[in-house]
């Protein structure tokens, strides 16, 4: 069920064209679809903002081409991430408007209609360094499928900080900034003072040995003097970008 039936089943309620039985035996009906190998939730958009999001590894490829078929049939926009081309190949036979991201790992479907960019509302998602792109592109794929607007800002790290002062104003315009950096991962404590925006920061396990594959940055932005500053875990685009689409959200709708 998408949210336009929800309205309108609503409506009929409303207008007495239904009773509220026909209504409770209509939304009982659509709330988990068994595959015995995993347990669908139809409804999870209309309670958290976005269908249920595939995360393929350990996953066959059969299960996965039949899950993202199963969610595509509801209408709604899906996600598979962390996957590689070799299961988009069976997938797009089953879904052939799917659509395969190269730098995010990423296989989605669009079928709702996408914001465009607002000047007054959109996330920022920003990278200290090129290597960190590809946790960037997961991120801007999960806010690009919540409905909200991006403003992508790559390799502005604090090893040349003229490039990201060159920013401060696209940051502070931002609704919500997804700040993501390897190496030391300083960069979300120096946005963190310059904005009064939540940021959200994504250690990523590019670096050094030292780095320690994204815990020595990991324990740097726990630790950020900055107090606007929240965590993910390593590598974490996309619940990064999925609470950063939250939080526009709420800018705009107020909900």
């Amino acid at each position: 069920m998408n949210s336009d039936k929800l309205k309108k089943i609503l409506e009929q309620l409303a207008s007495h064209e239904v009773s509220v039985d026909d209504v409770y035996n209509q939304l009982r009906q659509i709330s988990v679809e068994d595959l015995e190998y995993a347990k669908l939730d139809h409804q999870r958009h209309l309670r958290c903002g976005m269908p249920e999001v595939i995360y393929c590894p350990n996953k066959t490829t059969p299960q996965i081409t039949e899950i993202f078929s199963r969610l595509a049939a509801k209408g709604e926009n899906v996600l598979a991430t962390r996957t590689t081309e070799a299961v988009y190949a069976s997938v797009v036979k089953a879904v052939p408007n799917c659509q395969f991201d190269h730098d995010a790992n990423a296989i989605f479907l669009k079928q709702t209609n996408m914001n465009t960019r607002d000047n007054n509302h959109y996330v920022a998602v920003v990278t200290a360094g090129t290597s960190d792109i590809p946790v960037a592109k997961e991120a801007v794929l999960t806010i690009t499928l919540m409905h909200q607007p991006v403003e992508e800002i790559y390799d502005v790290g604090v090893a040349g900080i003229e490039r990201l002062l060159s920013k401060v104003d696209v940051l502070q315009r931002a609704s919500a900034i997804v700040a993501i950096a390897g190496m030391e991962g300083a960069l979300p404590s120096v946005i963190g003072g310059l904005v009064s925006v939540p940021v959200i920061a994504v250690p990523t396990s590019v670096g050094y040995g030292a780095n320690f594959e994204g815990v020595a940055p990991l324990l740097t932005m726990l630790n950020s003097c900055a107090a606007g500053v929240s965590v993910v875990n390593i590598d974490n685009g996309f619940s990064a970008g999925y609470i950063a689409a939250t939080i526009a959200r709420q800018c705009v709708h107020g909900k």
